[in-house]
């Protein structure tokens, strides 16, 4: 087991949704990597269910296969160079398989007979079908705790399409289970550079002094991806880019780098701490938005259809793959502060971080010199593709005259710790277990979260002009340039080196 770790108390995990691209791709493999490192009590099992006509041989059969196909498979996220014998076999000796309507309390009733102890309720289901699963959970009586005996149940993403229906989804869930149930799961809080950004604020001294608004000019926030929407369509002209990543994803990466420090690391700690950085947030203007939505281009040397010529989207779609917004903060830390937030597909980089910028120092001293401007400093938290820490800083030319350059010091993950197959869901899978709540969101955190974009959504609803296009394989649409031209800043740029 990995130093300090303890294994997980004997539990099965019934996974709803069992035949599903989240069971196949993400969950098997992060169970896998758990059982790797010996965090898995061997009373540990697994129960897929779904309405599938399948047997329990077959499932395994068909989640083995998967298993071996992502060892020839270099863009899976996991992609090991050959699959453990032993350590599968461990797994799928304790896979069963349950097909049954995810509505129906008879089925479920039944199932609990196989659950005599801890039992977690994973939804890795269609968002319509959460709160139906966990009222019918109720009914069946399975989700009801007893002494030394656990029940939760984990509820992906997303969560409500928007603050009325986010709160109707909390209303029906905690109506039947206690907050202290129910894990609201954000895989992004999984990956280890999204928690180094605590580690690297609140460990590291030199840090928090400069964290606030005397010093910070603005901060980026970005979430790029070079991929169009593919074969997700379907899914995703409902949803569209605000909806898929901002009150989510974008802002728990916020609530890293903007929260107040917590007492300690407990979850209630941590997770009032970003409530209170939520409820300081003022609601975003619609001035203050700019979606696009992305036509044909070329993608990394690779020719991309437009949105509107993938499968499973309305000829006319008004969806956006790309949105940028700025936020206000209105505390004593942060007021003053923009925080620029950018997300989109089909783009000229793949990129997931955070830029800090600090504010310029005076040019004074430096007018008489060779330095015609100077550099910002800046703090760029690397998420994906590079993992680790950038600082820039201004660094004197070689040579006679004074004249400053941009340089930069690196920190890279896999320069310092030995790599390993993780696909981000290990570390929230194994809290959950050990019931962890500090990664998961807590009903409050995401209403408010909902509340801030609220205004955008219900501007959005009404304007018929819809998304600026933009050309696949750009940076996005002119207008998130001009959302930070006319603040007289400029993003930091997608496609360098």
């Amino acid at each position: 087991m990995p130093p300090g770790a303890h294994r997980a108390p004997a539990c099965t995990l019934v996974i709803f949704g069992a035949h599903g691209d989240l069971t196949k791709r993400l969950l098997m493999p992060a169970l896998y990597n758990l059982v790797g490192n010996g965090l898995l009590d061997d009373g540990f099992r697994v129960i897929g269910v779904d309405r599938v006509d399948s047997t329990t041989a077959q499932w395994r059969d068909g989640l083995a296969a998967m298993m071996q196909s992502f060892t020839h498979d270099p863009n899976a996220e996991f992609h090991p160079a050959s699959i453990n014998a032993q350590q599968w076999d461990w797994l799928a000796q304790r896979l069963e398989y349950v097909q049954a309507d995810f509505s129906d309390a008879d089925a479920l009733r039944q199932l609990g007979t196989k659950l005599p102890g801890n039992a977690i309720f994973y939804l890795a289901i269609p968002s319509r079908f959460f709160a139906t699963v966990v009222e019918t959970l109720g009914k069946a009586g399975v989700v009801a705790q007893k002494e030394g005996v656990f029940r939760r149940v984990v509820i992906e993403k997303p969560f409500g399409s928007d603050l009325a229906s986010a709160k109707e989804l909390n209303r029906r869930v905690l109506s039947v289970l206690d907050e202290s149930q129910v894990f609201r799961i954000d895989h992004f809080l999984g990956k280890e550079t999204v928690q180094n950004i605590l580690a690297m604020r609140f460990g590291n001294l030199i840090f928090e002094p400069l964290w606030r608004n005397e010093y910070v000019d603005h901060v980026e926030i970005t979430a790029a991806e070079t991929i169009g929407v593919e074969q997700r369509g379907a899914f995703y002209e409902p949803t569209g880019a605000l909806r898929d990543m901002v009150p989510n994803h974008l802002f728990q990466l916020f609530a890293m780098v903007a929260m107040e420090p917590p007492n300690t690391f407990d979850a209630e700690s941590v997770r009032n701490a970003k409530e209170q950085l939520f409820e300081a947030v003022t609601p975003i203007d619609p001035a203050d938005a700019v979606r696009g939505q992305y036509a044909t281009g070329t993608v990394e040397g690779r020719p991309m259809v437009g949105y509107r010529e993938s499968p499973g989207v309305a000829p006319h779609s008004n969806t956006e793959t790309y949105v940028a917004l700025k936020l206000h903060v209105d505390n004593w830390r942060w007021a003053g502060v923009p925080f620029y937030l950018r997300t989109g597909k089909a783009l000229g980089g793949r990129r997931t971080e955070v830029v800090v910028q600090f504010r310029k120092p005076p040019m004074l001293m430096f007018r008489e010199t060779e330095t015609e401007e100077l550099p910002p400093n800046r703090i760029i938290l690397n998420i994906q593709p590079a993992q680790g820490l950038t600082v820039e800083l201004g660094a004197k030319k070689p040579g006679p005259e004074m004249d400053l350059t941009d340089v930069q010091a690196r920190f890279r993950y896999e320069d310092v710790f030995a790599k390993s197959p993780n696909v981000g869901y290990e570390t929230l899978l194994y809290d959950c277990l050990m019931g962890d709540e500090t990664l998961f969101q807590r009903a409050d955190n995401i209403e408010a979260a909902w509340k801030a974009v609220d205004p955008v959504l219900q501007a959005w609803a009404k304007d018929t002009a819809g998304p600026e296009l933009y050309e696949a394989g750009t940076s996005g649409p002119s207008g998130a340039d001009d959302l930070l031209h006319r603040d007289g800043r400029s993003w930091y740029p997608l496609d360098r080196a």
